[in-house]
């Protein structure tokens, strides 16, 4: 019987989360359900997501910023607060994150063509990062361009603005490159989440450089995000 059911996924981002050991079955069935090729024409808007923990209140703060591509002009941003109902299992970031994304993604009024997450999409123990949860769960195109490695092996890129080298799993198959966008700099790890492949993937990483070692639409909702957490818990310190 299948896991993911109407039900079920209603559940997984309300206020029933799964057990850790429902929520790897259900990485990997979900896993199945990747597209990797390109669900879209041409790239006309992109968008960054990110999150933070709210102290001492069991919150999640979402930010995600839409810009113009590849110009990268930005056109909306969004956030929203969300209970944190998972905790933090390395693996399993999608159960605790994913529903907090979910949620502020509904209050776009312009759906980007293309979702960047700051995390893994196929480059995952299981195949199947926050990237792959979120895009296939609203069956949208989304990509991750993660700043450390969670799994797989590697060679080391040279140390040229745009050069990267494969990142492959334990059976040898590609899932994702290890790139590198700033000389100097360590790499980032850009792997498909749904609905676009890995050379798109690449492409959209290096056209979203802006002399910066992480991609402009990550970066700065990282930055939106920061500036939120700051507010709201200052606003909490201060009733």
């Amino acid at each position: 019987m299948s896991l993911v059911d109407e039900d079920r996924l209603k559940k997984l981002y309300e206020s029933d989360p799964p057990e850790y050991s429902e929520a790897v079955a259900i990485q990997n069935e979900l896993r199945d359900k990747v597209i990797s090729k390109n669900g879209f024409g041409s790239i006309k808007t992109v968008a960054g997501a990110d999150l933070a923990i709210l102290k001492d209140q069991n919150k999640l703060v979402c930010g995600i910023i839409v810009f113009s591509y590849p110009d990268l002009v930005e056109i909306e941003r969004v956030w929203e607060v969300v209970d944190e109902n998972f905790p933090y299992i390395p693996g399993l970031l999608a159960f605790r994150e994913g529903p907090a994304i979910m949620k502020t993604y509904k209050k776009l009024k312009e759906k980007p063509d293309v979702l960047i997450f700051d995390g893994q999409g196929i480059a995952h123990p299981r195949g199947f990062g926050i990237a792959c949860y979120v895009g296939v769960l609203l069956d949208i195109p989304t990509m991750g361009i993660g700043k450390s490695r969670l799994y797989g092996t590697h060679q080391e890129p040279e140390d040229i603005a745009g050069s990267y080298q494969s990142l492959f799993s334990k059976n040898n198959e590609q899932i994702g490159v290890v790139l590198k966008t700033k000389k100097r700099t360590k790499p980032v790890f850009v792997s498909i989440g749904h609905k676009i492949d890995l050379s798109t993937s690449v492409d959209i990483a290096l056209t979203c450089y802006r002399g910066y070692r992480i991609p402009e639409p990550t970066r700065l909702a990282d930055q939106y995000v920061a500036e939120l957490k700051k507010e709201l818990n200052s606003n909490v310190l201060s009733t």
